[in-house]
């Protein structure tokens, strides 16, 4: 019995739709409704007069035969610039969460159903091993060749599981340490089978780490490939680059790397593709209207509405806020939504002629802090892996004081795991040792033997040394986070510990994370709404995100090959993951997964401070179709799913 698209009243989104009861979007925004012929759909007029001067194309000829309708608020009228930030050279993803939506499936407005995207429907088998996908006949990249099953074969079988390119196959495309088979049964279905069910397969395609299989144009990547290319090697050589793979990765790019939006040559299934790429030095990225695009609202005009993106380029937020504040970016939220920017922002609506957007938050923790757990020292490892130390350190840590100054009292002491909103949330994971109490912790670091002090009143090892870590943080994603750990040193130094408040630029972040090089490190915890989709707090899962132990994350996404064998808990975690996410009964699902949050609790990896808390972004006034609130989550990329390509200006 096979399972076809779509399935709006699985008991799986049934469950979902239970945790954002309520939630309200300005658009109704679906892929499936009234058919739309080509030859009935209008046009930009740039690109009319481009058809009549006979530079491109009749309409009908560069739409698929059944293009996806967007059921949009408004009509929109063609025009316009959209103007966005950036800040500073490693703010790719600020391309991809307004550009990059364009999958084979995606998420609804609400996070709360999957609908048909690049793929136009698909049947799942009754196991949820097989997943059969329908393209758009007559769909083309934007340089107007055709797009067809061969592009996603290329892709998968050719470029993301080639160990010359990628170590191992990403964990959205596998299941059980095995990746899909992916096979061709015509121009127009794929079929990708698993070797054990995998139940949650079409929510992962939805998130951005699911676009691998649209993401690599055959025509053009190949000769960047020595199975297409058998001289790819000088070419490599002439480009001064170190071998083929890093040549493919400059000029094909990947989900979230700066090259994928540093080519313009390069052809995409984006509704803008580049003009002005980005590369080191730029201080603006443009991207003009895809001609190709293969999306019509439901009176059968072609998106996007509008006609091109300008992202400026910031060195520091404080720039970006006065941008804002002047009316020079039409939509925003990244870098500027810390809730020390709302009071400005709210009094200089009607000066700079936008309004404000509410942002349902979909994580778990506002500033998880992460103690290396694999540290290179075996001091520091030593010290870190004792979990009556990490208890010391919660119990020492004043969160109400640090909501109150940091947070306007806007949320509440939480660990980690589901938000209280959702139905797996487990009591002991989110608020276990979130109580202030600086006796019981030096008590506890008292009879770990961190009983001496220096003359300045922090303790000392057993080895002599003092007990001091440094914490890396981006003050310019999260400068709320700075604030906090500078209030969390001051905590801790009552109870002995001396910490570095270690502010760094995100490049650098990453490449102390990515080496093991780092003592701790922060970041925002996820899986608040969507606990299956980003488990990355909840065991090591993500060989980026999991900054108690990458080597673990990595040893796990490897199958045991690389990286660190983690303790049993870990592995344990592993795989009763794995067997939640085969697993499409959500009862069942749930029952799998408390396990994870039973012995995620249990092991108490990670020091969280409060809930993470709701946000904002601005919007010209003049900017439509723009919904007034909508998911903040890397799972659901936003404002991306919003469907960026139906938001239009009005003449003002």
């Amino acid at each position: 019995m096979k399972r076809r698209v779509p399935d709006l009243n699985s008991s799986t989104n049934a469950g979902r739709r239970k945790v954002l009861k309520g939630f309200a979007g300005a658009a109704a925004l679906a892929g499936f409704g009234g058919k739309v012929l080509a030859q009935q759909s209008k046009e930009a007029p740039a690109l009319a007069k481009m058809v009549a001067d006979g530079k491109l194309p009749a309409l009908a000829k560069r739409l698929p035969s059944a293009p996806m309708v967007v059921q949009v608020d408004k009509l929109g009228a063609y025009g316009g610039a959209l103007r966005r930030g950036l800040r500073g050279s490693s703010d790719h993803n600020g391309i991809l969460r307004l550009v990059g939506n364009q999958g084979l499936v995606r998420w609804n407005l609400a996070f709360t159903e999957v609908l048909p995207n690049v793929a136009s429907k698909w049947e799942v088998n009754a196991n949820a091993t097989e997943f059969t996908f329908t393209l758009r006949p007559g769909m083309k990249w934007s340089d107007g060749k055709p797009f067809t099953a061969d592009d996603i074969l290329f892709s998968m079988n050719d470029c993301v599981y080639n160990t010359e390119l990628y170590k191992s196959a990403p964990s959205t495309m596998t299941i059980s340490n095995k990746p899909a088979q992916v096979v061709k049964v015509n121009d127009t279905t794929v079929k990708f089978t698993f070797a054990s069910p995998y139940a949650l397969f079409l929510e992962q395609l939805a998130t951005p780490l699911g676009q691998h299989p649209t993401l690599f144009c055959k025509h053009y990547c190949s000769q960047f490939h020595p199975k297409y290319n058998p001289k790819v090697g000088e070419l490599a050589k002439a480009a001064n680059m170190s071998d083929w793979g890093a040549l493919f990765r400059s000029k094909c790019g990947d989900i979230e790397i700066p090259s994928r939006w540093s080519n313009p040559e390069k052809p995409t299934l984006d509704p803008w593709v580049i003009t002005e790429p980005y590369t080191g030095g730029a201080t603006r990225v443009v991207m003009e209207r895809n001609p190709y695009f293969w999306q019509v609202d439901q009176s059968g005009q072609q998106l996007p509405y509008i006609d091109r993106l300008a992202f400026g380029i910031a060195q520091d937020v404080e720039s970006l806020m006065l941008d804002a504040l002047s009316g020079k970016l039409d939509i925003q939220e990244r870098h500027i939504d810390s809730l020390q920017n709302k009071p400005t922002l709210s009094q200089n609506m009607k000066k700079g002629d936008y309004r404000l957007i509410e942002l349902i938050n979909a994580g778990s923790q506002q500033v998880q802090i992460y103690l290396n757990l694999t540290h290179k020292d075996p001091k520091m490892r030593e010290m870190f892996g004792n979990k009556q130390f990490r208890q010391a350190l919660s119990l020492g840590m004043n969160r109400k004081e640090i909501i109150e100054l940091v947070y306007l009292g806007q949320s509440e002491p939480y660990q980690a795991g589901p938000r209280p909103s959702h139905p797996w949330f487990n009591e002991k994971l989110a608020r276990q040792f979130t109580q202030h109490d600086p006796k019981q912790a030096n008590e506890i670091l008292d009879k770990l033997g961190y009983n001496k002090r220096d003359g300045q009143n922090f303790r000392l090892r057993p080895d002599g040394q003092k007990v001091f870590f440094s914490i890396d943080v981006i003050p310019t994603l999260y400068p709320d986070a700075v604030d906090t750990l500078e209030l969390v040193k001051r905590h801790w130094a009552d109870i002995g510990v001396d910490i570095k408040v270690n502010t760094i630029e995100r490049a650098l972040y990453y490449t102390r994370g990515d080496s093991n090089d780092h003592d701790a490190a922060t970041w925002p915890g996820p899986g608040g709404l969507d606990p299956m989709l980003d488990p990355r707090d909840l065991f090591a899962s993500h060989t980026q995100g999991t900054r108690y132990a990458i080597p673990w994350a990595t040893w796990y996404v490897s199958g045991g090959k690389d990286g660190m064998e983690p303790p049993e808990s870990q592995k344990q975690r592993m795989k009763l993951y794995d067997a939640a996410r085969a697993t499409a009964d959500l009862k069942k699902r749930g029952e799998l997964m408390k396990q994870v949050f039973d012995l995620c609790g249990e092991a108490f990896e990670t020091i969280g401070v409060c809930l993470a808390v709701n946000s904002f972004g601005i919007a010209k006034n003049n900017l439509q179709n723009v919904p007034k609130s909508y998911p903040n989550a890397w799972s659901w990329p936003n404002p991306g799913p919003a469907l960026p390509q139906q938001f239009f200006f009005t003449k003002t």
